[in-house]
């Protein structure tokens, strides 16, 4: 498994700007297909967006598309969840996980499909 820690989060106001970033450590974080998954209170951990283990391919939840984008430094072992345009109903703790199967061609959306989660960081947008 990856080492992985999640940064960024905080309280910003309805349509301003976050950027959350996740290091990885231990296993080799190039070799694998990231994802960002967030939580809210009372709801199940869904799927935010992902990107395959080059960065070529990403893939984005319909409520966030043309808002976030998902990106990914493997030199530095790093992801990026840039959110712009934020609202009310982004609010959540978000996870940053790294996949079980190395080199998938195409992101992956299950939770089932990561093994390695960080801690979460949370997201607060006021309105």
């Amino acid at each position: 498994q990856v080492q992985l820690v999640e940064s960024g989060g905080g309280l910003v106001q309805t349509g301003g700007s976050l950027r959350l970033s996740c290091e990885g450590s231990g296993r080799t974080f190039s070799n694998y297909g990231m994802g960002w998954f967030r939580q809210s209170p009372g709801k199940a951990r869904e799927f935010v967006a992902g990107i395959n283990w080059n960065g070529a391919n990403t893939a984005y939840a319909e409520s966030v598309k043309g808002r976030f984008t998902i990106s990914r430094d493997n030199a530095k072992n790093t992801m990026y969840l840039q959110m712009n345009s934020l609202k009310p109903t982004d609010t959540a703790v978000y996870y940053c996980a790294a996949m079980t199967a190395p080199f998938t061609t195409r992101p992956h959306s299950r939770p089932a499909d990561f093994n390695s989660w960080g801690q979460g960081t949370q997201v607060t947008v006021s309105s």
